[in-house]
């Protein structure tokens, strides 16, 4: 095994590490979504920046994470896209 393999298991016994964990599994799965979509509908970052009323780097936060997008913004963007938000809540 990777020793980073192995670093993810030893910390995967804490809870703690376990719920950080979830969390921002959960938060990548947003990131790709978008990125997805963006790709699917043939649109660059600055396309869609032109669509959205916003500029190419307001695009690229969005894209990396370093911001939480409301869900006005998720809206528009899948409007952008071609495509609609789902948004959902399930057990855990």
């Amino acid at each position: 095994m990777t020793k980073l393999t192995e670093l993810k298991q030893k910390l995967s016994k804490s809870a703690e590490f376990a719920t950080e964990y979830r969390k921002a599994d959960e938060e990548n799965a947003v990131i790709e979504a978008l990125i997805a979509a963006r790709t699917a509908a043939h649109l660059s970052q600055a396309d869609l920046a032109a669509r959205l009323g916003t500029t190419q780097s307001a695009i690229a936060r969005l894209e990396s994470g370093r911001i939480s997008p409301s869900l006005s913004t998720l809206r528009r963007y899948a409007e952008a896209t071609g495509t609609r938000l789902n948004v959902s809540l399930m057990a855990r």
